[in-house]
């Protein structure tokens, strides 16, 4: 999976974890995956989402891990008896949403792997055109 057990402690804590997924790792994956796919949906027009999410170790991008850590435990939380811990969880998901429609908007560039068609050439770049000088025919 694309999310480790080690970058969760950057966002929360290993016992608040364990209550937010109510110890289940079935929810936890579940709650992974809608994540990277909510992720996939801002950044596949653009980004080869499969290279994003098939990388490991320190080839990953920080600031995905972190959103998707975020999304996540949002996810998770949502699920939870009570919605317990919900007012963090939101503020950080509402963020990180922010952070992908920034990414989306061509405001943020990540660095993160372009898709590209079979020709080689990016996909989801603005279409670039021109067009010959003026002709004048004034004799």
């Amino acid at each position: 999976m694309f999310i480790t057990d080690e970058d969760y402690k950057v966002v929360i804590g290993e016992q608040a974890l364990k209550v937010v997924s109510q110890v289940s790792t079935e929810n936890r994956a579940n709650a992974e995956t809608e994540a990277v796919e909510e992720i996939s949906g801002y950044l596949r027009p653009k980004y080869d989402t499969v290279a994003i999410f098939e990388a490991t170790g320190t080839q990953r991008n920080r600031l995905v891990v972190m959103y998707t850590c975020d999304i996540a435990l949002y996810h998770m939380a949502a699920s939870a008896p009570q919605k317990m811990g919900m007012e963090i969880r939101k503020e950080r998901y509402e963020r990180a949403i922010k952070w992908l429609e920034g990414v989306q908007a061509g405001k943020i560039i990540p660095d993160l792997p372009l898709a590209i068609d079979e020709n080689g050439n990016p996909v989801g770049f603005p279409l670039v055109y021109g067009s010959q000088k003026k002709l004048r025919h004034n004799w």
